[in-house]
C-alpha cells in the first residue's frame, strides 16, 4: 500500500488514522491538528493529491517523483524540503543497500515519501507517540525523529563496516588469507556510503537555520545541533573507513609482492642446490661414461692401479665440488 501510518495529531495525540489523502485532509482542518502522512513508493496522483493540498513547490514534487536525488535540503517559503540516503547493511553479502526518503515539513504537516523499507517510521512514530508533549511541539520533532532514526541506522551500518574492516586486518597478516578481493568489494561500499553522508553537515545546516528563521522552540533547535554533531562523526568514521581501506589495499599488495619475492628466492635457491648437485654428479658420470665405452685397446685397462686412482679422483673432485659450494651457500 503506497500510504502508510497516516494519523492526525492534536496536542500530541492522535485522534485519526485516516485511510485516505481526502479523509485525511478533511479531519485534519475539521480538528486544526498536524497531520503525518507516510507515502511508500506513490502513485504520481497521491503526491498531487498531497502537493496540491499543501500547496508544495513543483520542483520538490518533481524530485519526490523522481527520486535518485543526493542529499539535501531546500525551502520555499514556510515549507521545508529534505533529502536523505538511508542505509542498511547486509552482513552476509557485505554490501550496503542505499535507500532515499523524501521530507516535506511544513507549518501543520509532515510528508515522508520513502522509496525503500529503511528507514523504520513505524518505529519513529511509535517512539514519538510515547510523548505527547514533545509530539506537540510541532512537525520540526517529526523531523527530527525522522532523522535522528537515519543517523542510528547509519551507525548500526558504520558498526558491522567496522567489523569486516578488523577481520580484514588480521587476514592481512594471517599468512593464508587473500583479502584483496574482499577489500576492494568493501571500498566499493564505503565510497556509496560516503556519498550519501557527505553532505549531511551542510544539509543539517540549512535544517537548523530553517527552524531558527521559524522560530521553533529552543529546545529544539539544540536537539537539532546536537543532531549535526552526531552527522559530523558519521562523515569522520567514513572518511576514516576509506583511508584505512586504502592503507589496507596498500599493505595487502605490498604483501603479495614480498610473498612472491620469498617464492622466487626459494626457487632460486632451489635451482642452485640442484645445480651444485649436478654439478658435483656430472664427475663420476663423465668418468663412467669414458670408461663405459668399452674399447679393446685402452691403455688404463689393463693397469691394476686404475680402478682405485679413478675412484680416488671422482671422490676427491666431489668433495672439492662440495666444499666449494658450501663455502658459497649453494648447498
Amino acid at each position: 500500500m503506497p500510504i502508510r501510518n497516516n494519523e492526525i495529531y492534536v496536542d500530541g495525540k492522535a485522534i485519526a488514522a485516516p485511510t485516505s489523502l481526502v479523509e485525511t485532509f478533511e479531519t485534519m482542518r475539521a480538528h486544526h491538528g498536524m497531520a503525518w502522512i507516510g507515502l511508500y513508493k506513490p502513485f504520481d496522483h497521491e503526491i498531487d493529491a498531497v502537493a496540491k493540498e499543501f500547496h508544495l513547490h513543483k520542483l520538490a514534487v518533481e524530485d519526490a517523483r523522481t527520486a535518485h536525488q543526493r542529499p539535501k535540503c531546500d525551502t520555499y517559503g514556510n515549507i521545508m524540503f529534505t533529502v536523505l540516503r538511508p542505509a542498511r547493511y547486509e552482513q552476509r553479502t557485505e554490501l550496503v543497500h542505499l535507500g532515499e526518503i523524501h521530507i516535506f515539513t511544513g507549518p501543520d504537516f509532515v510528508v515522508t515519501v520513502r522509496h525503500a523499507e529503511s528507514p523504520d517510521l513505524a518505529k519513529v512514530r511509535h517512539d514519538l507517540e510515547k510523548n505527547p508533549t514533545q509530539l506537540a511541539m510541532g512537525p520540526v520533532v517529526v523531523l527530527h525523529a525522522v532523522l535522528n532514526q537515519i543517523i542510528d541506522e547509519y551507525s548500526v551500518v558504520l558498526d558491522e563496516i567496522q567489523t569486516d574492516i578488523d577481520q580484514i586486518e588480521t587476514q592481512l597478516f594471517d599468512g593464508r588469507s587473500r583479502p584483496t578481493q574482499r577489500i576492494f568489494k568493501l571500498t566499493q561500499e564505503v565510497i556509496a556510503m560516503q556519498r550519501a553522508v557527505g553532505p549531511l553537515d551542510d544539509v543539517f545546516h540549512k535544517v537548523v537555520a530553517w527552524a531558527v528563521d521559524h522560530q521553533v522552540d529552543e529546545e529544539i533547535v539544540r536537539m537539532l545541533n546536537d543532531l549535526r554533531d552526531h552527522t559530523k562523526k558519521v562523515v569522520e568514521t567514513v572518511s576514516g573507513f576509506r583511508a584505512i581501506l586504502q592503507d589496507a589495499l596498500s599493505v595487502n599488495l605490498a604483501l603479495i609482492a614480498q610473498r612472491q619475492n620469498d617464492e622466487m628466492a626459494k626457487q632460486a635457491e632451489d635451482v642452485q642446490k640442484i645445480s651444485a648437485w649436478g654439478a658435483i654428479l656430472f664427475v663420476p658420470t663423465v668418468v663412467g661414461a669414458i670408461y663405459g665405452m668399452n674399447f679393446r685397446n685402452m691403455p688404463e685397462l689393463s693397469w691394476s692401479w686404475g680402478y682405485p686412482l679413478a675412484m680416488i679422483f671422482i671422490a676427491a673432485t666431489c668433495g672439492a665440488l662440495y666444499v666449494n659450494f658450501k663455502k658459497r651457500e649453494w648447498l
